[in-house]
C-alpha cells in the first residue's frame, strides 16, 4: 500500500467524490514505495496540485482531478474550457484541467532544478533533472468510450487521461499503474536515492525542513540554495504533522523525535485556519522553552493568534484577568506556585474564569504536568473544537508530580483512545551522544508497554547520525572541570561553531553560577539564566544554565559538569528513616532521579557533548 499525505481519514472532509476515489485507487493499487501528496501547498508558489505522485525509478507525476461529468462540459480545447457552474447553471470559462497540471508540473520542476544533485551535471541533458517526470487528467465521471466520443481527445492527449473505468475498485493494480506511467512522454533510467528524495521533499514541501532550534519554525528562505546535508521530517513525522484532525491526541515521543516540530506545525496550522477565532494555547513547564515558541510564533506574525506561555505564568495571568484573588507573597515558592494554582482550578469550578476560552490547547513536555493541571487546562479547550494535543515523553519526567501511579489520560478528562501515536527515532542526536545517554540512564530506558490511554516508557532509536564520541573530562574539582569546558567550547567556536550554539547544563545553581564566572573570566559571552526573563534564544553567547530548565531546547555544543554529584543529589536531603534499608532505598530513588536529570542534559546536545567528573562515580563508569 502506497503512503498517502495526508492520511485519508484526514482528507475527506474536503475531497470531492471523485479524487476520493483517486486516493482510495492510489493507496490501493500502488506499492509501498510509492509515496503520494493530496492538496500540500508546494514550493516557492504554494501552489495546491490535486495529486503528487514520486516513486524511486518511475519519478514524479502531477495529477489534477476533475468531477466534471459530460454533459457539464459546452466547450473544451487544450488552454480553456466553458462549463455549467454548478449553482447557477450558466456557462462560465476556467483553464483547461490539462494546462493546470502542466502549469503546476513546469513551476514544481523550476524549483527542483535549482539542486545541482538533482540535474544532469553535463551533456546535452545538462541542468535537466536527472529523474523522469509529467502530468496529466483524471475524470473520475467520463468513461474512456464518452471522452472519446466527445472528440475530448483534442483537448488532452488520451494517454495523458485517466477515466472512470480505468479506476474502479476492480482493475488489476499492474492494469491501473500502466494508465499512470503511460502518461510520461519518454523514459530516463535514473533511480532516485534515499538522499536525492528527501532533496525533493526539502524543496517541495518546506514545511517539512527542519530547522535548527536557533531558527525553530521560522519561515525558510522559498529560495534558497539547498545545503549539502539536510534535515526534514521522516514520512511518519510529516503525515502525523499534516493528518492531526480535531479531537484529543497524544503523541509520545523520545527525546529528539521532533514532538516539538509536529506541535509548531500544528499550532501555526490551526491559527492560519481558524484566523477569526479564539486564539491557540501553547503550554509547557519550562520557561525557556516557552520563550523561544513565543519568539519564533511573533516572528510569524501570531503573537496575537497563538499564545506561547509557561503553566505558571498563564495560571496567573488567569487570576488577573478574572479578577481573582493572588496568593500571598510570604510563603515558600513551591506553596506560592501550588496556591495559585489551585486558586484557579476553584475559580473554575466555581464558573468566575470561563472555560473553552482557546480554539486549541497544546501542550508540550506534558510529562511535567500533574494529573490536576492536564485536567485543568483540558477545560480550556473550545467544546466546538475539542482540539487538544499532549506532546509526552516518560523517560523525560524529571518532575515526581508528573508520575502518579495509575495515571490515565481518561482520568483528567483527555480522551486519546485511537488517537495515540509513538515516534521512537531519536533524530536530534548522533549516535554517539545517544548511547552515551542511554549508558547514562541505565535501566531508565527499559521499554514499558501500556494501553493508549496510559503512559509507555519508549526507548528511543538512532536515526544512525555519526559524530565524536563524547568527550569525558576527568579533573579533581569543579574549578578545573570549568575550567576546561571554557578551553574546549574555545576550541568548538574556533571550528566554526558560534557561541550561542553552545550550552552549560548544571546540576546546581551553586554551580551554574561557577562555571559562568569563570567562562566571562576567560573572556567567553554569556548568558546566565539566573531567573525567568533572564533568556535570550537569540543573544550569540553560552547559554549557562540549570538542567531543570534546559528541558526542550538543544544546541549544537553540550557540556555537563559535575556528573558524579548527580548520583547523589537528593541523598543528603533524605531521612535516614529506619536504618540502612531506608537509605539504601533513598539512595536508589536518588539515581533514578539523577539519571532522568543527566539523560535529559545530555539529549540537548545535537553534535558534541562535554562531560566532567571528579572520581569514581556510577556514571563514570558507564562511559
Amino acid at each position: 500500500m502506497a503512503t498517502l499525505i495526508p492520511a485519508l481519514g484526514a482528507c475527506l472532509r474536503r475531497m470531492t467524490p471523485g479524487e476520493k476515489r483517486l486516493a482510495e485507487r492510489l493507496e490501493d493499487k500502488l506499492d509501498d514505495d510509492y509515496l503520494l501528496w493530496y492538496d500540500v501547498p508546494v514550493g516557492p508558489q504554494q501552489l495546491h496540485p490535486d495529486f503528487i505522485v514520486l516513486h524511486p525509478s518511475r519519478g514524479l507525476l502531477i495529477l489534477e482531478v476533475k468531477d466534471f461529468r459530460l454533459s457539464t462540459i459546452v466547450q473544451a480545447d487544450k488552454e480553456d474550457w466553458t462549463i455549467l457552474d454548478s449553482t447557477s447553471g450558466a456557462p462560465k470559462a476556467i483553464q483547461s484541467p490539462f494546462a493546470q497540471a502542466r502549469n503546476y508540473a513546469h513551476t514544481v520542476l523550476d524549483a527542483l532544478r535549482a539542486d545541482k544533485r538533482l540535474v544532469h551535471p553535463d551533456g546535452r541533458r545538462q541542468g535537466e533533472v536527472v529523474f523522469a517526470w509529467s502530468y496529466g487528467v483524471v475524470l473520475p465521471n467520463i468513461t474512456r468510450k464518452q471522452f472519446t466520443e466527445a472528440q475530448l481527445g483534442q483537448a488532452i492527449a488520451p494517454h495523458r487521461v485517466i477515466c472512470s473505468d480505468e479506476m474502479t475498485d476492480s482493475v488489476e493494480p499492474e492494469t491501473f499503474q500502466s494508465r499512470l506511467w503511460e502518461m510520461f512522454p519518454y523514459e530516463r533510467y535514473h533511480t532516485l536515492t534515499l538522499p536525492q528524495i528527501d532533496r525533493v521533499r526539502w524543496i517541495l514541501f518546506p514545511q517539512v525542513r527542519i530547522p535548527e532550534q536557533a531558527s525553530l519554525f521560522d519561515e525558510a528562505d522559498m529560495q534558497a540554495e539547498v545545503p549539502d546535508m539536510l534535515r526534514v521530517m521522516d514520512l511518519q513525522q510529516e503525515q502525523l504533522a499534516r493528518s492531526l484532525g480535531d479531537g484529543h491526541r497524544v503523541i509520545h515521543g523520545v527525546a529528539g523525535s521532533g514532538k516539538t516540530m509536529v506541535l509548531g506545525y500544528r499550532a501555526e496550522y490551526l491559527a492560519r485556519a481558524h484566523a477569526a477565532g479564539k486564539p491557540v494555547l501553547v503550554l509547557c513547564y519550562n520557561e525557556p522553552l516557552a520563550v523561544k515558541l513565543a519568539a519564533t510564533m511573533a516572528a510569524k506574525g501570531l503573537r496575537e493568534r497563538v499564545h506561547c506561555v509557561h503553566f505558571h505564568k498563564w495560571a496567573r495571568a488567569q487570576l488577573v484577568a478574572y479578577g481573582q484573588s493572588l496568593p500571598a507573597n510570604n510563603q515558600s515558592q513551591d506553596a506560592f506556585f501550588a496556591d495559585m494554582v489551585q486558586r484557579v482550578i476553584t475559580g473554575v469550578d466555581r464558573g468566575h474564569i470561563p472555560t473553552g476560552q482557546y480554539l486549541a490547547v497544546l501542550i508540550d513536555e506534558g510529562h511535567d504536568f500533574a494529573p490536576e493541571w492536564l485536567k485543568l487546562v483540558t477545560q480550556m479547550v473550545d467544546p466546538t473544537t475539542n482540539s487538544l494535543l499532549v506532546l509526552y515523553d516518560d523517560a523525560q519526567s524529571i518532575y515526581e508530580r508528573g508520575r502518579k501511579k495509575n495515571f490515565s489520560f481518561k482520568s483528567v478528562g483527555i480522551q486519546a483512545q485511537g488517537r495515540t501515536t509513538i515516534l521512537k527515532i531519536n533524530y536530534r542526536n548522533t549516535r554517539q551522544i545517544l548511547q552515551a545517554a542511554n549508558a547514562l540512564a541505565g535501566d531508565l530506558l527499559t521499554a514499558e508497554d501500556r494501553d493508549d490511554d496510559g503512559i509507555p516508557l519508549v526507548k528511543p532509536v538512532s536515526c544512525g547520525r555519526d559524530g565524536p564520541e563524547p568527550i569525558v573530562i576527568h579533573l579533581p574539582t569543579l574549578p578545573e572541570q570549568a575550567a576546561k569546558i571554557a578551553e574546549l567550547l574555545q576550541g568548538a567556536h574556533a571550528d566554526g561553531f558560534a557561541w550561542g550554539d553552545m550550552a552549560v547544563l548544571c546540576r546546581t545553581e551553586k554551580i551554574r553560577d561557577l562555571c559562568a564566572s569563570t567562562l566571562y573570566k576567560r573572556g567567553l559571552p554569556v548568558q546566565n539564566r539566573r531567573r525567568s526573563g533572564d533568556y535570550n534564544p537569540l543573544a550569540n553567547s553560552v547559554k549557562v544554565m540549570t538542567m531543570m530548565v534546559s528541558k526542550g531546547l538543544e544546541f549544537p555544543v553540550v557540556a555537563i559538569p559535575g556528573v558524579e554529584r548527580l548520583e547523589r543529589m537528593g541523598v543528603e536531603a533524605t531521612e535516614p528513616g529506619e536504618g540502612a534499608q531506608a537509605l539504601s532505598e533513598a539512595e536508589a530513588q536518588a539515581r533514578r532521579e539523577a539519571a532522568r536529570v543527566l539523560y535529559v542534559a545530555a539529549t540537548r546536545a545535537t553534535q558534541r557533548l562535554l562531560l566532567g567528573e571528579s572520581g569514581p562515580s556510577k556514571f563514570g563508569k558507564q562511559l
